[in-house]
C-alpha cells in the first residue's frame, strides 16, 4: 500500500517527517526563485515572471503530488517546464554584458528534473533534458555565446545523469526498506487484532463466570436443582445464545427485556447479520429500544429481532407475533421507525 506522506522519495531516501518535509519544500522553492530572479535583469520582465511562475509551479507539483510515481499529466507538465522556461529567456542572454555567459534558468532546470527521476519517471526527465537541449541547440543558432555558456548548459545531464545512476543505486534498498515497513504494520495490526481477541475473550469468560459460576458449582457438586434453578439455567442459555448470534444487540437494556418476555413464555430470537457496520450508534440506538418496548409489551407467541445485512434500505426489524397479530417494525438507516400491523 502506498503511503501519501510528502514528498515521497525524499522521506523514504533520507527519512523526513512531515515538518521537515514541508521544510524541504520551502527551501526547493526558494532555491528556484533564487536563480530565476536574475532573468529580471536580463529579459524583459513579463518573460522572466512567466518563467518563474512555471518553474515554481512545477516544482510544487514534482514534490507535493500524492502520488508515485508521478501521474502522467504531471509528469509532462513538469518535463516541459523547464525546457519551457528556457525558451522565455534564453534569447535575452546576448543582451545583457554582466550575465551573457551565464545560464540561469539552466540549474533549477536541472533541479526539476532530477526531483523527477526521484519521483519514479525516469525516461521522462530524460526526454525533459533531451527538450532542454533542443532549446539551446535551436537558440544558438540565431546567438553567438561565449563556450562557458555552452558548458554551463550542459548542468541538466550532470544533474539528471548522477540522480539517475544514484537511484539505481538506492532503488533495491528503498524497495527494500519499503517491504519491511509493511511486514512490521502488518505484523502489528495482527498482535492488535489478537490483543483485541484475547481482551474479548477475557470479558466474555469473566461476564460468563459471574452469571453461571454459581449455578455450574451447585451442578458439579451432585446438588439437584430446584424448578427455580432449572428455569434459571433455560433463561441463561438462552442469553449466552444471544450473545453468539447478535453480539452488536446485546446490552443490559435489551438482556434484561429478553429474559423477561421469556419468563413469561413468549419464544425471543435474536439475530445479526452485520447490518450495524457503518451506522451512526444512535441508529443502533433506536433499532434496541424499538426491540426493548416490543420485548416488554409482549405476553405470549414470540419475538424476532433481526439485524439485516450491509446494504439494505433496513438496518433492522422486529416481528412480533401474537395471538391477537402480528406487528412489524422497521428501522431504516436514517433512524426512522415504521410500525405496520
Amino acid at each position: 500500500m502506498v503511503e501519501r506522506d510528502l514528498p515521497f522519495a525524499m522521506r523514504d531516501l533520507f527519512g523526513l517527517s512531515d515538518g521537515t518535509a514541508w521544510l524541504f519544500v520551502v527551501i526547493f522553492e526558494a532555491t528556484i526563485v533564487m536563480y530565476l530572479r536574475v532573468n529580471f535583469d536580463i529579459a524583459p520582465p513579463a518573460a522572466a515572471a512567466a518563467a518563474l511562475v512555471l518553474m515554481a509551479v512545477a516544482a510544487l507539483v514534482v514534490l507535493v503530488f500524492p502520488v508515485d510515481p508521478l501521474p502522467w499529466p504531471a509528469t509532462v507538465f513538469v518535463a516541459c517546464a523547464g525546457p519551457a522556461a528556457m525558451a522565455l529567456t534564453v534569447p535575452w542572454l546576448e543582451s545583457s554584458s554582466g550575465f551573457a555567459h551565464q545560464l540561469w534558468t539552466a540549474y533549477p532546470t536541472s533541479y526539476l528534473l532530477a526531483m523527477l527521476v526521484l519521483r519514479g519517471r525516469i525516461v521522462s526527465a530524460w526526454l525533459g533534458v533531451a527538450a532542454a537541449a533542443t532549446v539551446l541547440v535551436t537558440m544558438g543558432v540565431f546567438t553567438s555565446w561565449h563556450p562557458e555558456t555552452v558548458v554551463r548548459a550542459l548542468t541538466p545531464i550532470a544533474t539528471v545523469g548522477a540522480v539517475t545512476v544514484f537511484m539505481s543505486i538506492v532503488r533495491p534498498t528503498q524497495r527494500s526498506l519499503r517491504e519491511l515497513r509493511s511486514e512490521a504494520n502488518r505484523r502489528a495490526a495482527t498482535e492488535a487484532a489478537l490483543a483485541a481477541a484475547n481482551a474479548e475473550r477475557d470479558r466474555q469468560l469473566g461476564a460468563l463466570d459471574r452469571v453461571a459460576g454459581p449455578l455450574l458449582a451447585r451442578i458439579a457438586a451432585g446438588i439437584e436443582l430446584t424448578d427455580t434453578e432449572r428455569e434459571q439455567c433455560r433463561l441463561l442459555e438462552a442469553e449466552l445464545r444471544d450473545g453468539l448470534r447478535a453480539p452488536q444487540l446485546v446490552t443490559d437494556r435489551l438482556s434484561a427485556a429478553a429474559r423477561g418476555a421469556r419468563s413469561r413464555g413468549v419464544e425471543v430470537t435474536l439475530l445479526d447479520d452485520g447490518g450495524f457496520l457503518g451506522v451512526p450508534e444512535w441508529v443502533r440506538h433506536n433499532v434496541i429500544e424499538a426491540a426493548v418496548d416490543e420485548l416488554d409489551m409482549a405476553a405470549a407467541g414470540s419475538v424476532t429481532v433481526r439485524v439485516l445485512p450491509v446494504g439494505r434500505r433496513w438496518v433492522a426489524t422486529v416481528l412480533a407475533a401474537a395471538p391477537g397479530g402480528d406487528r412489524r417494525t422497521e428501522i431504516d438507516t436514517a433512524g426512522a421507525v415504521r410500525v405496520s400491523t
